[in-house]
């Protein structure tokens, strides 16, 4: 799905999506102690082109739920909670730039790129680590975060897991990519 052909769901694409969101709401109401679904519910189905960002982060197997409000923006605040990087969403490099940089072997999409065909915001690494107080997430894949303008510049791009307990923070080259990395995102309704 790319910006220019954005997905009009169908009636039907719009009452499974909110029934998928509604049980993994209440499946996981330790994420979000003190809301209410309907309150939630009324604010999506006045945004479809939110609900199209939703329903393509399901399909590409993130499980988006519900972990924050951000007071201010007066915004509730989707995230990837899958267990391990989104399946729908690994094999990628970074950017479009290191995408192009590859000569051989070069992955499907990158990173970036597809976030924004999907019309969400790659996770920083800050809020990468706000989401692991929350669960366990990606004890066995990887996830690229939001990389900072300067690392960028240099060829470097940098990515997250959960081992032994802990958040770990690495870097890579931004053209590179592996079957168990992917990327998470988060969506502002």
């Amino acid at each position: 799905m790319s910006k220019q052909d954005k997905k009009e769901l169908s009636q039907e694409e719009q009452e499974e999506i909110l029934e998928k969101l509604k049980v993994r709401f209440e499946k996981n109401m330790d994420r979000h102690h003190d809301f209410d679904w309907n309150l939630i519910q009324s604010r999506l189905e006045g945004h479809s082109e939110k609900l199209a960002s939703l329903y393509e982060m399901e399909r590409t197997e993130g499980e988006p739920d519900v972990i924050g409000y951000d007071e201010e923006r007066e915004e509730y605040i989707f995230v990837d909670c899958s267990k391990e990087s989104p399946k729908g969403r690994r094999s990628v490099c970074y950017d479009r730039a290191a995408l192009e940089s590859r000569k051989k072997h070069k992955p499907e999409n990158s990173a970036i790129d597809m976030a924004l065909d999907m019309g969400i915001e790659m996770l920083t690494e800050e809020q990468y680590r706000e989401l692991q107080t929350l669960g366990t997430f990606d004890a066995k894949t990887s996830t690229w975060v939001r990389t900072p303008a300067d690392i960028r510049e240099l060829g470097g791009a940098l990515f997250c897991d959960f081992r032994f307990g802990h958040v770990f923070l690495y870097h890579n080259g931004a053209e590179s990519y592996y079957g168990s990395r992917g990327f998470r995102g988060m969506l502002r309704v």
